[in-house]
């Protein structure tokens, strides 16, 4: 959603490097830019004038005047600032010292209310609560029906003594406040530690949507009381947030949509205008398209210093964590990569969630936006079904992979042999970085990163990440280049004697003997090729060529 913000203030950082002092002029311009990328951004104009103040005052003060890099100390000031109209630090849910934790949700229609209380109750259940889904949106045409179904995706219970209204034309029955008391009630008597209230919204503000609001609000007595705002909505979101701060007086904000394509400033402004923080973020369709709000990681994100912490969260949550130790056992041993190993991390990876958000997740990726949006999530299946149309035998020892065994994994895979063949060389690379790694070296390009930096990242950027650097799937992908043949058009190993005659009969001796037999796939005969492989194969594997 922030990546035209992301780019602007990326694009006007890159102006400031090199200086080694920045002068007033430089100031100003720097800050000019970023006024205009704000407001390019939808973000409200009060905010856009504090913040520019704050940056202008702090960037003309002795901390970027005496700084070794005053470049990158503009960026740290405009990184603090934005965390702090961003909510300034994490906050968390409130839980309740005795009884259920009462969580209710307030909003327009629309915003996504319902969606998100079956995400966030999968959330809570991650965590290790027990949530119960209060149906108190009776006026809306099968809002209960539609929490009935999420809840029951998210694998969370739903209290739904009310079916609600069934159709546009019905007459709302029912009583909202009595139906969110019983469910505090039931949650309390069946031991539920969470109860999620979804209450009903409305197309605009209106009295009678607050004064239910506030109804419910006295009967349950929550312990937050999160307003959902649709991150899409533009400028009338500081005008909704405001008006719901003063007839609900909600406690936190959550962003839904936060997926979409919109410039999506004015959901930043909402922290910094009403003073309540932004507590969580709806990223997807998918119950599990739900995270914890940081400002601070959101702030490296906008500003293309990517969400490393998230990153390993997320891989904390979802590695399994004796695959973990049994990489990190081959580590040690310094073993060989096999496909076996990069089958078993591409499959840890799918677990993460869509490939999109995990390359976005990493630093200096802005200038890769493009490829990563034209990126192919289902090469992923086309990868992993090479890789199972290998015998256990070429999956341990990939060297054998001679031409007719590349042929036929093509076949069986639905693939071509060229992809069979980047594949290939893409593994190969990984192999390489996995030795690095295991000798201390860390990840190319990520200094910090050692060995045992991120649990399924060891292959990141060549066999745990398919579709990057020419894998299928990301466009820019590199083909079989010409091989054989030298930048002048010379076959490679040729003679390189002065004679004439001298040199043209030693280049036909070698390509006699370049020459092979039917049934050789690289121009050695076959028996040499077979004792070739045996040398290749790990102990133990002879078994198979019997």
């Amino acid at each position: 959603m922030f990546n035209s913000l992301s780019d602007r203030l990326t694009a006007t950082f890159k102006n400031l490097r090199g200086k080694g002092k920045l002068s007033e002029a430089d100031v100003d311009a720097t800050v000019r830019e970023i006024r205009r990328a704000l407001l390019d951004a939808d973000v409200a104009v009060p905010v856009v004038r504090e913040f520019t103040a704050s940056v202008k005052e702090r960037a003309l003060g002795a901390e970027v005047n005496e700084a070794l890099n005053p470049a990158q100390q503009i960026v740290k000031i405009v990184n603090s600032q934005l965390q702090e109209i961003l909510g300034g630090e994490t906050r968390r849910i409130r839980m309740a010292k005795t009884g259920p934790t009462v969580i209710m949700l307030a909003g327009l229609q629309g915003a996504g209310k319902t969606t998100l209380a079956g995400k966030l109750g999968y959330w809570l259940k991650s965590q290790g609560h027990r949530p119960l889904l209060v149906a108190s949106d009776l006026q809306r045409p099968n809002a209960v029906t539609q929490l009935q179904v999420v809840g029951e995706r998210a694998g969370v219970p739903v209290w739904a003594p009310h079916p609600g209204t069934t159709s546009e034309f019905d007459d709302p029955t029912g009583d909202p406040v009595q139906v969110a008391r019983d469910g505090v009630a039931q949650a309390r008597a069946k031991l539920f530690d969470v109860v999620i209230v979804d209450t009903a919204g409305r197309l605009g503000v209106d009295q009678a949507l607050m004064a239910q609001a506030r109804d419910i609000r006295d009967a349950v007595d929550p312990q937050e009381v999160l307003f959902v705002i649709d991150a899409m909505i533009g400028q009338d979101a500081v005008q909704t947030a405001q008006a719901f701060n003063e007839g609900v007086d909600f406690t936190g904000v959550v962003l839904s949509k936060l997926d979409g394509d919109a410039r999506g400033g004015a959901a930043l402004s909402v922290a910094s205008v009403t003073g309540k923080p932004i507590m969580f973020a709806s990223t997807g369709e998918g119950v599990k398209d739900f995270e914890q709000f940081h400002p601070d990681r959101m702030a490296s994100r906008i500003l293309d210093m990517g969400d490393v912490l998230t990153l390993i969260e997320q891989a904390e949550q979802n590695w399994d964590r004796a695959e973990a130790q049994k990489m990190a056992q081959k580590f040690a041993d310094q073993e060989d990569f096999t496909f076996d190993d990069f089958l078993v991390q591409m499959q840890q990876l799918k677990k993460m969630g869509s490939m999109k958000k995990l390359l976005g997740m990493m630093p200096g990726m802005a200038g890769m936006r493009e490829q990563i949006e034209a990126f192919d999530e289902s090469s992923i299946g086309r990868i992993e079904a090479i890789v199972r149309s290998m015998t256990p035998h070429e999956r341990a020892a990939p060297k054998i992979l001679n031409g007719s065994r590349r042929a036929r994994i093509a076949r069986g895979s639905g693939a071509t042999v060229s992809e069979v063949n980047q594949l290939m060389e893409r593994f190969a690379q990984a192999q390489k970085m996995m030795k690095k790694m295991a000798q201390g070296k860390g990840i190319p390009g990520m200094p910090g990163m050692g060995g045992g930096g991120m649990p399924g990242m060891g292959a990141g950027g060549a066999a745990g990440m398919p579709g990057m650097g020419g894998m299928p799937g990301m466009p820019g992908a590199s083909g079989n280049k010409a091989k054989g043949k030298n930048a002048k058009g010379k076959k490679k190993g040729g003679s390189r004697s002065g004679n004439p005659a001298k040199r043209a009969q030693e280049n036909a001796a070698a390509s006699s003997k370049q020459k092979a037999p039917s049934g050789s796939a690289f121009g050695q005969p076959q028996e040499q090729k077979q004792k070739q492989d045996l040398k290749n194969l790990p102990q133990g594997f002879e078994k198979f060529l019997k």
